[in-house]
């Protein structure tokens, strides 16, 4: 039953359309990775009173093969909510995070959805 499977050509058409499924995602995903990275480019520096108000975390978790170790990464992210009541959630690196908490107020520095720095106000 397998083999007329491979026989009849359903084996290549299937491979081609999961090969080009697969290939549509990653080339999408890198698109929209340089369309942010431009628009954040583009976009002004702001500093504006800011206070952190919420902190969160993802853990993706990467499997290795038979030869391989898997490995996980985490993201790191702050919300910060300005005067105005808007609120902004931005991706901070680890030390930021650590040294980040919620309640306290500063001057929020970014550059579209880039966080730049975070000064505590005294």
């Amino acid at each position: 039953m397998m083999w007329r499977f491979f026989e009849s050509g359903l084996f290549e058409i299937f491979f081609s359309i999961t090969f080009l499924i697969i290939m549509g995602m990653i080339v999408f995903g890198l698109i929209s990775s340089v369309r942010q990275w431009s628009k954040n480019n583009s976009s002004p520096r702001l500093t504006v009173e800011a206070q952190a108000v919420a902190k969160r975390l993802s853990v993706s978790h990467h499997a290795g093969t038979d030869h391989t170790a898997g490995h996980s990464s985490t993201s790191y992210y702050v919300t910060f909510q300005v005067e105005s009541g808007d609120r902004m959630e931005l991706r901070v690196s680890g030390r930021e995070y650590g040294l980040l908490a919620e309640g306290d107020r500063g001057r929020l520095t970014f550059q579209g959805t880039r966080y730049l720095s975070f000064v505590r106000s005294v």
